[in-house]
């Protein structure tokens, strides 16, 4: 008799603790996410990047992004990588209502905050913590929110960045079909390699077709001071190399003036004339070496890979061309 009391209590506890269980998942389900609307990144005109107490600054001026005080040009695919994360910050899922910002990487030293300006007013503003453990998305924190959300995307290493990082490699930039000579000295060796006109006769026995005013067809080729032609190939690549060149980073501190004479340099002349020149390591045991550009106002470092293709291109480059 006894037991058969007991049956409707257990029966009863039973209900309490499914109804407290799916009532408790349902309640964690249904939250409401915040509303975070896009912003518009083409309005964007200044970005704050703030992390252990350092601000780093982005302004877009004419439509180009300069960084820090000293205003160095930025690396735009840089900028643009940290502009969509801006635009369109799309909360996924509340990870934390306990402000134990700790675990997260949304405390002290190790949270990153950024603020996006839009003239005079400000546009976003979040912090950013650590990868979730999927690595698909990023836990964030809204300014006037204590909650911890995750946040599509892993992106921490989009602003976790020095002032250097996001300065803009780009040293030497042309259009390659201006250019008409190139020089190339290298100690007290000097080698020249012009364009000219090569004029030819068309045989009219060969092309009967021959308008009296085709017999000279025209063509542009590269020969040396004396004459030489020089293997195409490799002069176009000399060209494309140096037209996009980029540099390993730059010589802080520095200024163009304190370097003198290098010890390897090309001049590129056309409508416009172009240079690039490298010195000689400040460290034998350095892999990188100073050098400057006409096209850049800051000393930089190439590496010893970059200067040794340059070297062996314009080597290669006045060999005759296979198969002539």
């Amino acid at each position: 008799m006894k037991l058969k009391k007991e049956y409707p209590i257990l029966v009863a506890v039973v209900i309490a603790l499914i109804l407290y269980l799916v009532l408790r998942s349902t309640n964690r389900i249904h939250y409401q996410l915040p509303d975070v609307p896009q912003a518009d990144s083409k309005q964007i005109t200044k970005l704050e990047i703030t992390r252990s107490g350092k601000l780093i600054l982005l302004n877009k001026k004419d439509n180009n992004w300069f960084v820090g005080p000293d205003n160095f040009p930025a690396d735009s695919n840089k900028v643009k990588s940290m502009l969509e994360i801006v635009e369109k910050l799309i909360l996924t899922t509340l990870v934390s209502e306990s402000k134990n910002y700790f675990r997260y990487d949304l405390s002290g030293d190790k949270k990153i905050v950024v603020k996006a300006w839009a003239g005079n007013r400000l546009d976003r503003e979040f912090e950013i913590g650590k990868a979730a453990t999927t690595y698909r998305h990023t836990h964030v924190k809204l300014s006037a929110d204590p909650n911890v959300y995750h946040a599509q995307g892993e992106f921490r290493r989009r602003f976790d960045q020095s002032i250097d990082d996001l300065r803009d490699p780009s040293v030497l930039s042309f259009d390659q079909d201006d250019i008409r000579e190139i020089h190339i000295t290298e100690g007290k060796n000097l080698v020249v390699v012009i364009q000219k006109d090569f004029k030819e006769t068309v045989d009219e026995k060969t092309d009967p077709n021959t308008k009296p005013d085709q017999k000279t067809k025209t063509e542009k080729v590269w020969e040396t001071s004396d004459g030489k032609r020089v293997d195409m190939s490799k002069l176009m690549h000399l060209l494309s190399t140096l037209s996009r060149l980029k540099c390993e980073k730059f010589i802080p501190n520095n200024k163009k003036t304190k370097f003198k004479d290098p010890i390897y340099e090309i001049q590129l002349k056309g409508t416009k004339n172009y240079s690039i020149s490298v010195f000689a390591k400040e460290e034998k045991e350095e892999k990188i070496s100073p050098a400057v550009s006409s096209e850049n106002d800051y000393p930089f470092y190439l590496t010893d890979r970059q200067v040794d293709d340059l070297k062996a291109t314009s080597k290669k480059m006045l060999e005759p061309e296979s198969g002539k």
